[in-house]
């Protein structure tokens, strides 16, 4: 564990919610955008200035903050990175940049409410990554379902948008009760092993991490967390929120929510690490559950008519994918996950700005109401396409060294699990092509088509910054493997002491 003698992470999180109460203290409410897309960049000096002063050669955490927080109960508050967190730092707030971005023509009213709901949720998303109490990650982890709520409800494009809110609010509070029960049984079993209550109560990861519990309380702690993460991820059958909030919510909104796949990152941080023994023997069940996903994911995606419904699906199903790769217990395994993780940032996200894009020139984003926007939007189609075969793993694009890397764990630990991957693959392959081809290629079906303006300077680099970094991470895949490589080791290692 190396300290931060500079409070860098506790700058960058704070900073956000300041920028935030900022944007109702100025005068002028047109001036909110500006005022959020400052601060989002002044976050994004930050979370460089991590990412460069980090030491990937090191193990353990880095810039760790501590400070006593709830004495009653032990409760610290407690930040630090390490190589499986430290690229989502710059990431979450590249992505929120472009959906601030991405909003500044189409959010007319309650500019003031939307920009700053939108840095709180981006204070919260980057607080998850950094949390290394569980009573501090329990706090950020719901501080999201606020902002969420409102945006959904108030900006929201379906006539649905606020049962569309309700339904996730209700899912992830449903999913926060056994997050703190594991917590709480995590915080009592460390207990248990220093001395007793109250004095060896604690909530520190890092020491939660050193005690070593029983086979049968990590079973329980192990099924808590991952029933607790399945909300969020989504696992099927828990997923039936997404493809809701894919069609009633904005653009911005969905996109935060299939490209920051938190559930997936609390798998890998908590649920494996701290139930190890308990890991290794529901492996087949991490590997069933991520296999599921996949096929449901991607068989329903299929039979889809609308973009929107379809990446949603997608979406479903690559999480599959990387549930997979984290059952596989191997550091290749672990590093395809964490690797399309980043993806989704990058990838799924900027399929559903594209998406936004298009809904806001043409109203709509079924394919019967779309058809040759090829011939008046190419530059919003071939990045389209771009993104899309990315999602599919060909080679040149970041997809590719992620699901080479799980597609090989997968068929080297589970075999069958594996073999469904590449059908998954291909099936993938299938939808994505068709429903292209129906929606952008052909002849043109209206004049609303016809009369659409391709992408402007702004949406241009936006979507152009997440095509570089696909594109980046595709051809020199080192760039990401060699930050996390000692980090992925030192959890495998963990694994098998």
């Amino acid at each position: 564990m190396i300290e931060s003698s500079f409070p860098l992470l506790s700058l960058m999180i704070i900073t956000l919610p300041v920028g935030g109460a900022l944007i109702w203290l100025w005068p002028n409410a047109a001036h909110a955008r500006w005022l959020a897309l400052a601060t989002a960049m002044v976050d994004l000096v930050l979370s460089m200035t991590v990412l460069f002063r980090f030491d990937a050669t090191a193990s353990g955490f880095q810039f760790v903050e501590r400070a006593l927080w709830m004495p009653s109960i032990n409760a610290h508050y407690q930040v630090g990175v390490d190589g499986i967190s430290v690229l989502f730092l710059p990431l979450t707030v590249i992505l929120f940049i472009g959906v601030i971005l991405s909003s500044w023509r189409s959010v007319a009213h309650m500019q003031r409410l939307y920009y700053s709901l939108m840095l709180l949720l981006e204070s919260a998303t980057l607080g998850i990554f950094c949390a290394l109490d569980g009573v501090l990650f329990m706090l950020f982890w719901e501080m999201t379902l606020i902002p969420i709520y409102f945006l959904v409800s108030f900006w929201g494009v379906g006539p649905n948008r606020r049962f569309a809110a309700v339904k996730y609010i209700l899912f992830m509070l449903a999913g926060g009760i056994p997050l703190i029960f594991g917590f709480v049984l995590l915080a009592f079993g460390h207990a248990e092993m220093a001395g007793g209550l109250p004095s060896g109560l604690t909530f520190d990861y890092l020491e939660w991490l050193k005690t070593p519990l029983s086979l049968d309380i990590q079973k329980q702690v192990f099924l808590l967390l991952l029933l607790g993460f399945a909300f969020k991820i989504p696992l099927v059958p828990l997923h039936t929120w997404l493809p809701v909030m894919a069609m009633q919510g904005p653009a911005s909104v969905t996109a935060t929510l299939v490209g920051l796949k938190l559930g997936a990152y609390g798998v890998i941080r908590y649920v494996v690490p701290l139930a190890p023994q308990a890991a290794q023997e529901f492996a087949w069940l991490l590997a069933a559950l991520g296999a599921i996903g996949m096929l449901y994911g991607a068989i329903t995606a299929m039979a889809q008519t609308n973009l929107r419904r379809m990446l949603a699906f997608s979406s479903i199903s690559h999480v599959g994918l990387v549930v997979l790769g984290i059952a596989a217990f191997t550091q290749q395994g672990l590093q395809g996950a964490v690797f399309q993780l980043l993806n989704f940032v990058v990838i799924a996200s900027g399929l559903f700005l594209i998406t936004g894009l298009l809904h806001h020139r043409l109203g709509s984003t079924d394919i019967i109401s779309l058809g040759g926007a090829a011939r008046s939007m190419p530059m919003l189609s071939a990045l389209f396409l771009l993104f899309g075969l990315a999602s599919m793993g060909i080679p040149g694009t970041s997809g590719f060294p992620a699901e080479f890397l799980i597609l090989y764990a997968a068929i080297t630990t589970q075999t069958g699990a594996g073999l469904a991957a590449l059908l998954t693959v291909i099936i993938g392959a299938a939808y994505f092509v068709s429903l292209y081809r129906k929606a952008f290629l052909g002849p043109v079906t209206s004049s609303t088509i016809a009369q659409s303006v391709d992408l402007q300077t702004r949406e241009f680099f936006i979507i152009g910054v997440f095509a570089v970094l696909i594109l980046v991470a595709g051809f020199y895949p080192a760039s990401v493997l060699d930050l996390i490589d000692v980090s992925t080791r030192d959890w495998i290692d963990h694994l098998h002491p």
